[in-house]
């Protein structure tokens, strides 16, 4: 036989292959106009999720998402999660809140990134239980759904194993057999069906929602915080006399007994002489002023050096091991900067912008001249090589035991340098907490928080009125700011010396101490300037300190009896004692009249731990008002009275529902932090408190 000149059934033209390809492509595209589950809005979720949001180990997100869809079939839904680079994925069912939102959570139990979406899908069960149970109540024969219901129960059964598989296949044909209607409605709402049920659903009509979300987990330290600021050259007992680490360690118990738990150092690294700035800030220095330690490098090395009167880098290695024997972590600043003498600016000049006349850019904010201070070109044709150097000095420090970094002004490079260094550190070290000392615009300071700094730098130094305090906070715990802006608030640095502390006296310091504890699970103080109320202007309506730490070595009377180093304690172990003051994002504020006393709580979760803090904002008069709290927001029995516990005092009222008194006399005490125990009864019925 000859050859059959036509083609055999499965060889294909070109152009038949294409044909069918489309028609498959077409199926598909209609199945995805045709997928009937909608799911909207998952929050939270930072830019339509191009950034993540931030967490500390072991707090909960708590997830939501719109979730409907057409006509009036039931559904379920679930969050799902994972550690990013593992494979296995956490489920979590979803509740409906109401009108279509949809919620669910998890806990971030491991110091890295989480992934989570959400997905759902029609509940063919619910579904039909609801319509069965419709038609049934208005008298309607509903045999042929029992029928349709024993098929739908039948298919979970596949879908189980073991003893659930024959559980359900038994109560398939309980609904196709000859019992009551009634018995069998019965049947399906009973708790346990509904468990095998919702074990075993029919995901055929599954939607999932079009992005992994991300979450970054940060340790708990950057969630709470209380940082002390000190120049280690002012450590010495001798007047006049450069400090040193070993100096730095004799003062560890002074900070330990305070409470903090974090030690801040201005850079500690060798100073420039060209240019140096002499005493409050002149520019000619004399041949014994130290210099400013933001101008970086000499000849006794840069970035990577330690100033040869502080001591050697063993020295600051023995700091920093002791200093976390005593449960302190110490934070080194990070100026990406050079003096004109450091090694970089004749080693690679290109890293540095040129002027016409050749000389070298330095740094201003017209009118301010910064001459001993040469800032980094980001735009140099060698910038790839910068950017690299750079993130190995960070290694650097982190390879001497630091793990805190506090950043200097972040905001003058560009941000995107942030996003990638930051992100290659927290890959190898995750548990590294960066600060952002970024006192600039907001979309700034928020897009390099959204770019990986844990903390950062806030406007609290300079918001002293109860309507802009109550806004600003507002604005950081109640917005979507929340989710990925963690704010450090300090009363005072070595740059700012506030109006607020130059013209209140000792009661101004009290004030905006337990304020920025309070507010704000993170705070910091620079010392021994505040605690000792260091409170003199260079000059009038300047915020820059007479005889300014930045510009010379200062001798500090530590034991001064005015000096406020027992109310630091006193509120740092009331902070230490109190889970409700370790998160930033729970406070609530209290309306009461007058504009001179701000009322505001904060609690957990449980409702365990409910601290209630009071502050006179004017350091000069006695103020009082009454308060009225929100019973049911707090936990509190509305005809039961309450005992009011004053932290700092140690005094105990007893409050009753309705208004209640308070007055603050900042000659006295101008803030009471008190912790609300509630009264109970006992199996032994007699009333105490918790």
């Amino acid at each position: 036989m000859g050859e059959n000149p036509r083609r055999p059934a499965d060889l294909k033209s070109p152009y038949s292959l294409q044909k069918r390809q489309r028609k498959h492509l077409g199926r598909v595209a209609m199945q995805e106009k045709t997928k009937r589950v909608i799911i909207e809005n998952v929050q939270p979720q930072i830019d339509g999720g191009r950034f993540p949001i931030r967490r500390a180990f072991g707090e909960k997100v708590q997830v939501t998402a719109g979730i409907f869809v057409d006509g009036h079939d039931s559904l379920a839904g679930e969050l799902v999660y994972r550690v990013d680079g593992r494979d296995t994925w956490h489920v979590r069912p979803m509740k409906l809140l109401g009108n279509d939102l949809w919620t669910a959570a998890f806990r971030a139990t491991e110091t890295s990134d989480y992934l989570y979406t959400v997905r759902a899908w029609i509940d063919r069960f619910r579904t039909w239980l609801d319509k069965v149970k419709k038609k049934h109540g208005a008298g309607q024969n509903v045999s042929v759904e029992m029928q349709e219901g024993a098929v739908i129960v039948e298919e979970a059964a596949e879908r189980a194993e073991g003893e659930n598989r024959e559980r359900l296949l038994a109560r398939a044909r309980f609904l196709k057999g000859e019992e009551r209607t009634l018995d069998k409605i019965q049947l399906a709402t009973e708790p346990e069906m509904i468990r095998l049920m919702d074990a075993y659903p029919d995901r055929g009509t599954m939607t999932e929602y079009d992005k992994r979300l991300r979450v970054t987990v940060e340790p708990l330290r950057a969630r709470f915080s209380s940082w002390y600021e000190m120049f280690p050259r002012s450590c010495s007992e001798s007047p006049g006399s450069h400090g040193t680490f070993q100096d730095c360690i004799d003062f560890l118990p002074y900070i330990a007994d305070m409470g903090f738990d974090v030690l801040y150092l201005p850079p500690i690294h060798p100073i420039g002489l060209t240019h140096r700035k002499g005493r409050n800030n002149t520019p000619q220095a004399e041949p014994e002023d130290p210099g400013s330690p933001w101008a970086i490098g000499s000849s006794d090395g840069g970035h990577r050096s330690v100033h040869p009167l502080l001591g050697t880098m063993d020295d600051f290695k023995a700091l920093v091991k002791e200093a976390r024997r005593r449960e302190i972590e110490v934070a080194l600043d990070i100026a990406f900067q050079c003096s004109p003498d450091h090694p970089y600016v004749g080693e690679h000049p290109a890293w540095f912008r040129s002027r016409p006349d050749g000389s070298i850019q330095y740094a201003e904010n017209p009118p301010k001249k910064y001459e001993d201070i040469y800032p980094f070109d980001f735009e140099s044709t060698q910038a790839e090589d910068l950017c690299r150097e750079l993130l190995d000095v960070v290694r650097f420090w982190i390879d001497k035991g630091v793990r805190i970094f506090r950043v200097d002004n972040p905001h003058t490079k560009p941000l995107r340098f942030w996003e990638w260094l930051i992100g290659e550190v927290k890959r190898q070290h995750p548990e590294t907490i960066f600060l952002a000392e970024a006192f600039t615009r907001p979309k700034t300071m928020y897009r390099l928080a959204k770019g990986g700094f844990t903390q950062s730098y806030t406007y609290f130094t300079w918001r002293n009125l109860k309507w802009e305090i109550e806004q600003y906070l507002t604005e950081l715990t109640q917005t979507e700011a929340a989710e990925f802006f963690w704010p450090n608030f300090w009363p005072n640095t070595p740059d700012i010396l506030p109006e607020y502390l130059q013209v209140g006296g000792r009661p101004a310091f009290l004030i905006r101490l337990a304020l920025a504890a309070t507010l704000s699970s993170n705070y910091g103080i620079y010392g021994p300037a505040f605690e000792l109320c260091e409170s003199e202007a260079k000059e009038p309506f300047s915020e820059e300190y007479l005889n300014s730490e930045k510009y010379e070595i200062r001798k500090w009377e530590l034991d001064r009896p005015d000096s406020l180093k027992g109310f630091i304690k006193r509120i740092n172990r009331i902070r230490k004692d109190n889970p409700a003051l370790q998160q930033t994002r729970n406070l609530r504020f209290h309306k009461v009249e007058g504009e001179e006393i701000l009322c505001y709580s904060k609690y957990t979760d449980d409702l365990k731990n409910v601290i209630l803090t009071a502050v006179n904002l004017d350091p000069h008069h006695t103020h009082s008002t009454w308060l009225t709290l929100p019973a049911k927001q707090l936990g509190l029995e509305p005809d039961q009275p309450y005992q009011m516990h004053e932290l700092i005092g140690d005094a105990r009222y007893l409050w009753h529902s309705g208004e209640n008194y308070i007055e603050l006399d900042p000659r006295v005490m101008p803030v009471q932090i008190f912790r609300i125990r509630k009264r109970l009864r006992s199996e032994h019925d007699f009333d105490y408190f918790m």
